[in-house]
């Protein structure tokens, strides 16, 4: 857990960085209300410990201010006069609790405790070992900070043990590498990316060492590491199918009332249809839109079928026959009956999370090319190494890969880097390589972009350096940094679409109300847009149009979520501008792959853009 400590109080601040240390909490600290406004919105805390008296402005405007922008940690606030009109004040000014001075330690750290457990940033005591966290054979004691393996103690260093408790108690998130950094460590003293790289390759030996035979940590291509589902358990909670199915439940019984709502409405509208009236119909046809886009995601396929029905009744304008009122009944009746059954599980394959990219390196230099493949599954790429142009053109023949790295000097003169590089970009034009070579010369650089490869490293060069250029060319924008912008009138789905996106690493910003698309679209810059094909006021098509009709925003990727499956609806999405449409009901794994592919496919495309602007460039300012 990561604390801000914001106080001018070097007595204090000392005794309590020694209190917190002691108890496994990694502490940034702040002298004023400035220092801590600007570490609190540069680094995620779980908790802000915030001193009354500061110097300047006092902590209560601190805490006032980070609540106006929408800080959402908890603040707790130390105070020294606790008479009723201070409590008030700093409750209206947005702490979460208080302590007064002077505290004992042991009741601040149960304060601590219970708002981080409150907040979700501690998970909450369990019946049977309210503290131990485990995965197969591993246990992890956070009051006596013992890692065992079948009771056999693991010996890790701090930063090891600080590690394995945030993969232990956030099993289901993907932890890049900066947000590592953000957790683990302060503000002042966090490590490169290489350390992160480190420690973990540490904790798996050690691990191992103690028997532990699986690894309990996975690498997912361009995003981070992530805890692997459990080898001893059966759940179905141990995939991420699963994982997504229990998102979708949460979220169903969070809006369990609001859907017999919804329903309710469904059912007043028979009075108004048997008075003979349609103009008071509008709300019943808005919740039948909704409902008819979510039941089949939470599980109920024929709901969302009845719901769709009765929304195509509710859009006549003239008056309903008694068979057409007759059959409204009954179609409401029967959504009632089906909603009563439990939901169905829907079955889907997780989504693949061993490394995606293959990378051929051509290189005689075996000490190198060693160290790579040692360091290759770190990074997430699985990595072929040859020796000479021949095994190269055999293996770009037989398993062509995802990137080449190709140094252009071979002990065989007449067999040179430049040679295969144009038979690659001739038969593979879209291939990218990247030359990794000793030579220098302007002569070389020149030739190697004209012929499209896509990067230069010179050696030497240190594996990170590689790797990263790798990371950059494959993915050269983080699918983890990426943000989606949700467009639906339905809260229930905007809820579900980002309990599910949220896990992936992705920032999703949701949107219930689309007249105010452009103020949120132009404030959020979104990499992506998923928009809900029918809402009422504003069509997700008609705001596709006005994303196409922008010259600044006319190549975001818009992916279209509608119900419809008929030929008209899927021309009129394409037509409108779409880049791709997902079916209802939206099934996880579906819905996670085709937004992170269109993510990369999109910066991917950019980025050749601007090579090839360069490129451009470069010959223009030759030929000058």
């Amino acid at each position: 857990m990561k604390i801000l400590l914001v106080s001018d109080d070097g007595l204090l601040s000392a005794t309590l960085t020694k209190v917190l240390l002691a108890n496994r909490y990694m502490l940034d600290k702040a002298l004023d209300v400035q220092a801590g406004l600007n570490l609190a919105t540069d680094v995620e805390y779980d908790l802000i410990l915030l001193d009354v008296h500061l110097p300047s402005l006092n902590g209560m405007s601190l805490c006032g201010k980070l609540r106006e922008q929408g800080y959402l940690k908890p603040i707790l606030l130390m105070i020294a006069n606790d008479d009723d009109e201070n409590v008030v004040a700093l409750f209206n000014a947005g702490a979460d609790d208080y302590i007064s001075k002077p505290f004992a330690p042991e009741v601040l750290l149960a304060k601590m405790r219970t708002l981080l457990r409150r907040s979700g940033a501690l998970a909450a005591k369990g019946a049977l070992n309210p503290t131990t966290l485990t995965w197969g054979k591993l246990c992890l004691n956070p009051d006596s900070g013992r890692v065992t393996v079948d009771d056999l103690i693991v010996a890790l260093t701090a930063t090891e043990y600080n590690l394995l408790e945030l993969f232990l108690r956030n099993p289901n998130r993907i932890f890049s590498r900066s947000a590592i950094l953000d957790k683990l460590w302060g503000f002042d003293e966090a490590p490169t990316d290489r350390a992160i790289i480190t420690h973990i390759k540490d904790l798996r030996k050690k691990l191992k060492a103690s028997g532990l035979v699986e690894d309990l940590l996975e690498t997912i291509y361009g995003m981070g590491y992530r805890l692997k589902p459990a080898p001893d358990s059966n759940c179905l909670d141990n995939n991420q199918a699963s994982k997504t199915q229990s998102a979708i439940n949460r979220v169903l019984e969070r809006f369990r009332d609001t859907l017999n709502e919804q329903v309710a409405v469904l059912e007043q509208a028979k009075n108004v249809l048997l008075a003979g009236q349609t103009k008071e119909l509008q709300a019943a046809k808005l919740e039948a839109h909704k409902l008819a886009g979510s039941l089949a995601t939470f599980g109920y396929p024929d709901g969302s079928k009845l719901a769709r029905s009765l929304e195509h009744l509710l859009m006549k304008d003239s008056p309903f026959t008694l068979v057409e009122i007759e059959r409204y009944c009954e179609l409401v009746t029967a959504l009632q009956q089906a909603l009563a059954k439990a939901p169905i599980t829907q079955t889907t394959s997780p989504i693949s999370t061993t490394p995606a990219y293959k990378v051929l390196v051509i290189d005689d230099d075996v000490a190198l090319t060693e160290q790579l493949k040692a360091e290759s599954e770190a990074w997430g790429i699985r990595l072929k190494v040859v020796f000479n142009l021949t095994d190269a053109r055999l293996s770009l023949k037989q398993a062509p890969p995802d990137l080449v790295l190709l140094d252009l000097s071979f002990p065989d003169t007449e067999l040179d880097g430049f040679t295969l590089l144009q038979e690659i970009k001739k038969r593979t034009p879209n291939l990218p390589v990247i030359i990794f070579t000793g030579r220098d010369s302007l002569t070389d650089r020149l030739a190697v972009s004209r012929l499209g490869a896509r990067q230069f490293l010179h050696k030497p060069a240190t594996t990170e350096q590689i790797f990263r250029t790798i990371t950059q060319v494959l993915s050269p924008y983080k699918a983890s940094r990426a943000k989606v912008l949700i467009v639906d009138d339905d809260p229930a789905a905007l809820t579900l679409l980002s309990s599910i996106l949220t896990p992936w690493g992705l920032d999703v910003v949701t949107l219930s109300q689309p007249q105010n698309f452009w103020e949120v679209l132009v404030s959020t810059l979104p990499n992506l847009v998923l928009l809900d094909l029918e809402m009422p006021n504003v069509s997700g098509l008609e705001l596709c149009q006005v994303v196409r009709q922008d010259s600044q925003w006319g190549n975001l990727p818009i992916l279209v979520v509608t119900a419809h499956t008929d030929a008209d609806s899927l021309v009129g999405a394409f037509a409108a501008g779409a880049d791709d449409f997902i079916t209802k009901p939206v099934l996880g794994p579906e819905l996670v792959t085709r937004i992170l592919s269109r993510i990369e496919r999109t910066r991917l495309h950019q980025s050749i853009g601007a090579t090839d602007t360069s490129r451009k460039e470069e010959s223009s300012y030759e030929k000058d």
